[in-house]
């Protein structure tokens, strides 16, 4: 029996979840009219035709590619995608796997059909296009909001005589305006947006939609008029198509580019003015001088940059991207004069951790760390114990697992072979056929564990600890050297899970705690052979331990104060 998969999509939140079973009920029906079996069923809801961008359709394409069904079936080709190069990859991919491509509107899927429909889908998404944006336009000059709400109104919610809803009417939130009106009388007054977004963030004054308030919320971008100290609706004036949008066809994403400003739609609003043109020029006279100030400190630095010898390959931190909060859990950044901070608050004050510490020192306490406390004796002992009971309990666990599946394995092929043999006597062709595809899909699914169960856990060597301390040493020392040092330091980094930072209780003071991935330490100081001068670490054994913690079902982490 021909075995069938069917695939549902459609557009967006708009239409009806029953379209979906719409869609499905009718292939199922055909499918039964020519006595196909319907094996597998694929739905995408809400999500355009025009991206490939969709879970459903990359599960169809992947299992189609394991054989599991011989025809894709769907309503109509547009179904598929709308997108004249996608519909063309899907062919090529299903024809490839040696499945056809049927649909209710088209019947079968040749060449021509990629050709044509694929050509008047994207006319009709190019003419869909056109007219909501003709749509939009029309709202716009009329005064009304082109979609989307910002900050300071709320959505006023009409119907006309007919009960139609009325769609794009605004109205000031008094709350929310008062805020924005704060917000430009501050900068204006020479505060800075970081500053005014910590202080509205501890006066717990909720942001656009509900989030926190950040310099990047209220400083935006200029040109693009995108920040709330650009927004022209809040002194009366409603400006649409400022940008226009394209797809990047290696992402699938859209990308926004920055229309010419003699295409941009004005339309006065002055109903919706929240602040006053004195303020907003004001504003605007701030931004300009920071603009200057801006340029100047960006070519005095680039002009800094190009006197170096290394100015086109700026080394990377040796700690950069390992480095958290210990209170917020965020990331701590460099932040100007070499020293780390923790990001959430510089940026929206949202942390209340203000301690920072300078680039050498912290490097060089990490570097102690690895060398004298991650991997001492005691707590490699302690380590090694705990890791020694996880992977010789992890070990049986596979080999039963395993001695499970090798039995359910031989049990599902003797059952298929029995089916085989009674179909070929003449038995009930429809009812035998469908339990031959589930046992062949139950033996799949077996053979796939098989194929992934890894292999056991080697022993460990006594003297790991004293083992893992020479070669950290050696890397330490590498690191002076110029011609070494990147690759030193990409060893030294592999070894690190992550550094914890917290402030202390003194003044200034701050603890700092290193994580160690245990299996990757272990692996590394276990090689037979060093294959290169920095003796990189690999990634690649896992463990579910941590040291001094019996049965912690918790990634294999290695911890100590620095």
């Amino acid at each position: 029996m021909i075995r069938v998969a069917l695939y549902a999509r459609y557009s967006s939140d708009l239409q009806r979840d029953a379209s979906i079973e719409d869609q499905l009920r009718l292939c199922r029906e055909h499918a039964e009219r020519m006595g196909w079996s319907v094996v597998e069923s694929y739905c995408d809801r809400a999500i355009s035709g025009a991206s490939l961008l969709r879970p459903d359709i990359h599960r169809l394409l992947a299992d189609a590619q394991q054989h599991r069904f011989d025809i894709v079936l769907a309503e109509a080709l547009d179904r598929i995608s709308r997108d004249q190069e996608d519909i063309a990859a899907v062919y090529k991919r299903l024809v490839f796997a040696d499945v056809k491509i049927v649909t209710l509107a088209e019947g079968e899927i040749t060449e021509l059909h990629v050709g044509l429909k694929g050509t008047m889908n994207a006319v009709f998404l190019k003419d869909l296009a056109a007219k909501v944006r003709r749509g939009l336009r029309g709202r716009v000059e009329a005064g009304k909001s082109g979609g989307g709400l910002c900050y300071g109104y709320r959505v006023v919610k009409r119907v006309d005589d007919a009960g139609e809803p009325l769609r794009g009417d605004r109205e000031i939130d008094a709350g929310e305006a008062e805020v924005i009106r704060r917000v430009f009388r501050e900068f204006a007054a020479g505060k800075s947006p970081r500053a005014i977004a910590r202080d509205l963030n501890a006066e717990g004054i909720p942001g656009p939609k509900g989030a926190a308030w950040t310099d990047s919320t209220l400083r935006g971008h200029a040109k693009r008029g995108t920040g709330l100290l650009n927004n022209e609706l809040y002194v009366g004036r409603l400006v649409w198509n400022r940008l226009h949008y394209l797809k990047d066809p290696t992402t699938g994403n859209r990308v926004s580019r920055l229309n010419a400003p003699e295409a941009w739609i004005r339309q006065g609003v002055p109903q919706l003015r929240i602040v006053g043109d004195d303020l907003w020029q004001a504003v605007k006279a701030r931004q300009a001088e920071l603009t200057i100030e801006n340029a100047t400190v960006i070519a005095a630095t680039r002009a800094a940059i190009a006197n170096r010898l290394n100015a086109s390959h700026r080394p990377r931190s040796l700690l950069s991207g390992l480095l958290v909060c210990g209170c917020c859990g965020g990331p701590y950044s460099l932040r100007g004069q070499d020293r780390y901070a923790c990001s959430a608050h510089v940026t929206s004050g949202t942390c209340g951790n203000n301690r920072t510490i300078s680039r050498s020192q912290l490097e060089a306490r990490v570097l102690a760390g690895l060398k004298e406390r991650l991997m001492a004796p005691e707590i490699a002992a302690e380590a090694m114990r705990a890791y020694q009971e996880e992977t010789n309990h992890l070990n049986r666990e596979r080999r039963l697992s395993g001695g499970r599946d090798q039995r359910d394995l031989a049990t599902v092929e003797r059952a298929i072979k029995e089916i085989v043999a009674a179909i070929e006597d003449g038995g009930y062709r429809r009812a035998l056929n469908d339990r031959l595809g589930e046992l062949e899909r139950k033996r799949d699914e077996i053979k796939t564990r098989l194929a992934e169960t890894p292999h056991d856990f080697p022993d460990l060597h006594p003297n790991i600890a004293e083992a893992y301390r020479r070669k950290v040493v050696h890397l330490a020392e590498t690191l002076a050297d110029p011609a070494l040092r990147q690759e030193a330091g990409d060893a030294i980094r592999s070894l690190i899970e992550r550094v914890a930072l917290t402030p202390g209780e003194k003044r200034g003071e701050i603890h700092a705690t290193l994580h160690g991935d245990l299996a990757t330490i272990v692996h590394w100081t276990e090689r037979a052979h060093i294959k290169n001068k920095a003796d990189t670490p690999q990634r690649g054994m896992s463990a579910s331990v941590v040291a001094g913690e019996r049965n912690q079902r918790e990634p294999g982490i290695v911890s100590v104060y620095i």
